[in-house]
């Protein structure tokens, strides 16, 4: 698929890769703005059990506000999504992929924009493995 092309998968506790791609991001300059955690909503909201799965809105100020420059609607595809979840086993770790920002857009003026973030969170993911 390629929305997930942004994926690794390490042999590490759930809860220690989250702290390893908070730090991964950080180095990379990315904050984390939002926090949902998957599992604990669908518990509490549908009685519903799941595998861990968290959902990480991060972002890199300097190339939000590059993008937000570019068009104010590129706020719909902001922040940079991260998901942390289990499967079989092992810990995946995927990000969306900003190139969608400039195919959903066709705005070819925050390809810049999107190569660098790409270009960072390969970088966070790589460092993971």
């Amino acid at each position: 698929m390629a929305y997930d092309r942004l994926r690794t998968e390490v042999d590490a506790p759930f809860g220690e890769t989250v702290e390893r791609v908070r730090a991964s991001l950080a180095e990379q300059g990315f904050g984390v703005l939002t926090e949902i955690d998957v599992q604990a909503t669908l518990r509490a909201k549908l009685g519903e059990e799941m595998e861990d799965y968290l959902i990480l809105g991060a972002c890199n100020p300097p190339l939000a506000h590059r993008a937000l420059e570019a068009d104010r609607s590129i706020g719909l595809l902001l922040p940079c999504n991260v998901v942390v979840r289990t499967e079989g086993g092992r810990t995946v770790v995927q990000a969306m992929d900003p190139q969608a920002m400039v195919e959903l857009t066709g705005l070819e003026q925050i390809k810049d924009v999107a190569d660098e973030a790409t270009a960072r969170l390969e970088a966070a993911l790589a460092s993971l493995a």
